[in-house]
């Protein structure tokens, strides 16, 4: 009986770990930026009010609990400049995902149908960029698509075109380092999941009479569909708040809302409606994962 009230202790400690872990890096920081956006900003340091006093214990904190507001929140709402950077960021996001399943989809396929001696390789393809700076590799776009850059140069050489095209400090220029550096994050899960795929199953189709075509879209497809979205999810969630890729290679006419928290924040110096600005987008991103979340729950329950 002690020995296996001993194994259960550390089982407890186990199972609450990750809640701790979620509690202390997640929920505190969170009260701390929603505390910020409710203030109002102030020249000080911190520059915001109200500030708890904890010396005047529990009074000081309710005086300072009074005079929070939601006034950040009706400014983002109301502001069109905030609307419209929420807005293009969630079609950045979205059109993005969108172009790296289209890539990602067959390089996962093509992967997971190779030797596994040949996998191991072109697993650390995939992986080889992850071992440069990301500024790095971003900068070396900037080299890359500038109006003497190599690109142009190929482009001019194959006789594409007859003069320099202008790339920097454009959507495409952006859309390019975003599908360029998020690629791998939609690969890897997809060949996760397409690798474990029971071949047996597609011969099935195959002695039933399916085509190559409606094997894949009847029995792959389907089957992958866990791994589109886990890629998916794990690219669209960062994409919606990148700042480094949109200020470097998009032009400055419409901004993402990461570089509006950016300048809010930086160079503005208004902590609260910056913070007002990461609440909103944490709520943004809450859709997509509750969505993802609720279909497994389904697919579970449909196996079950």
């Amino acid at each position: 009986m002690g020995a296996s009230r001993n194994f259960s202790r550390p089982a407890r400690i186990a199972a609450i770990a990750p809640y701790l872990w979620m509690a202390l890096f997640f929920l505190v920081p969170f009260f701390f930026i929603l505390k910020i956006s409710l203030s109002q900003t102030a020249i000080s340091q911190p520059p915001y009010e109200p500030l708890f006093d904890l010396t005047q214990g529990l009074e000081g904190v309710k005086r300072a609990a009074a005079q929070l507001s939601v006034e950040n929140f009706h400014l983002l709402l109301s502001d069109s400049l905030y609307v419209l950077s929420y807005l293009r960021s969630i079609v950045v996001a979205a059109v993005s995902t969108f172009i790296l399943v289209l890539l990602g989809y067959p390089i996962a396929y093509g992967m997971s149908r190779l030797p596994r001696g040949w996998q191991a390789l072109v697993m650390l393809a995939v992986i080889v960029p992850f071992w440069t700076s990301f500024l790095i590799r971003i900068y070396a776009w900037i080299n890359i698509l500038q109006r003497d850059g190599l690109l142009n140069d190929i482009l001019i050489a194959l006789k594409i075109v007859s003069t320099p095209l202008v790339w920097l400090s454009t959507d495409t220029a952006m859309y390019i380092g975003i599908v360029y550096s998020y690629l791998p994050f939609m690969v890897l899960p997809l060949f996760a999941t397409l690798s474990k795929m029971d071949a047996s199953l597609l011969e099935a189709a195959a002695d039933l009479g399916c085509s190559r075509r409606q094997a894949f879209w009847l029995v792959t497809w389907p089957l992958s569909l866990p791994g589109v979205g886990a890629g998916a999810l794990l690219c669209f969630i960062p994409i919606i708040g990148e700042f480094v890729i949109p200020d470097l290679l998009a032009g400055s006419s419409q901004m993402m809302i990461g570089q509006t928290l950016w300048g809010e924040f930086f160079t503005n110096r208004d902590w609260p409606v910056a913070s007002a600005i990461a609440v909103i987008l944490l709520l943004v991103l809450l859709a997509p994962l509750l969505v993802y979340d609720r279909l497994q729950r389904k697919q579970l329950e449909g196996r079950s």
